[in-house]
């Protein structure tokens, strides 16, 4: 007997992630980016600051998507977003929405498409686009005391020239540390001695759980792959590791980090 349509967003997410064959690196990327969907959804605004990392995504129904009102929302939300993201990330997030979208109603568990009167954002002319830190700065900045978890993710960021958001998503057991790159499951990236240094100590015997955590415990709340299970600590997010980076260079961005063409 077929499974019932799922009736809440949430559960319909997790039935899309476990059909499409993603591998487990894919997936944590594939399922934060709808669970940001989601606030736009509810018709509410995603929480910034402290309140982001502890709050879990609003429980909403599935038949949300065919309401009359969700492709304004989801426009409300885009626009929303694109003053503050990258447009390579808000792009992805809205295909793997619509992506998500058209699995579901090929299902019969909506009838509507939210998505369709939603463009992806243009690209920056890469000219103008926002310059790469010069190999003198990026001295400066690997030279700065600040602790191993920053060195490595900085590192890491530059090394590999992958989105913030990817790097962030690694798990511990992602890394195919003798070879320098991620398993095949993972999200492909490769990294060079700088990053080879600073992962042992790092990792400090820690077989699994997120590679880059928060400084505190994670709240009860905190979905389980998102919580080391050897530390308890929580993943860190992209806002706090962006805040931490603008500490020590205020006039520079973490998606600076990435190398010159």
């Amino acid at each position: 007997m077929a499974p019932l349509p799922p009736v809440e967003y949430a559960v319909a997410v997790e039935r899309y992630l476990a059909a499409v064959g993603l591998g487990d690196g894919s997936r944590r990327v594939y399922r934060i980016a709808l669970r940001t969907w989601a606030w736009a959804l509810a018709d509410r605004p995603a929480p910034t600051g402290p309140e982001r990392r502890r709050a879990g995504p609003p429980v909403l129904p599935l038949a949300l998507l065919d309401h009359p009102e969700a492709a304004d929302r989801l426009r409300a939300a885009v626009d929303r977003r694109s003053a503050e993201t990258d447009p390579r990330t808000l792009n992805r997030e809205l295909s793997t929405l619509r992506a998500a979208v058209t699995w579901w109603r090929d299902q019969g568990w909506i009838d509507t498409d939210p998505t369709d009167g939603l463009r992806p954002r243009p690209l920056p002319d890469p000219g103008h686009g926002p310059a790469a830190l010069t190999p003198e700065q990026l001295r400066a900045l690997f030279a700065l005391r600040v602790p191993l978890r920053e060195q490595l993710l900085w590192r890491l960021l530059h090394e590999s020239g992958a989105p913030v958001e990817t790097v962030l998503a690694l798990d511990v057991d992602d890394l195919d540390l003798p070879h320098r790159r991620t398993h095949p499951s993972a999200p492909p990236l490769t990294w060079q001695a700088g990053t080879a240094r600073l992962l042992p100590p790092h990792l400090a015997g820690r077989p699994s759980g997120p590679l880059f955590l928060t400084d505190r415990r994670a709240p009860a709340t905190t979905p389980a792959a998102d919580r080391c299970p050897h530390t308890g600590r929580a993943r860190l997010s992209y806002r706090r590791a962006a805040e931490l980076f603008t500490t020590h260079t205020p006039t520079h961005t973490l998606r600076h980090l990435r190398p010159r063409p």
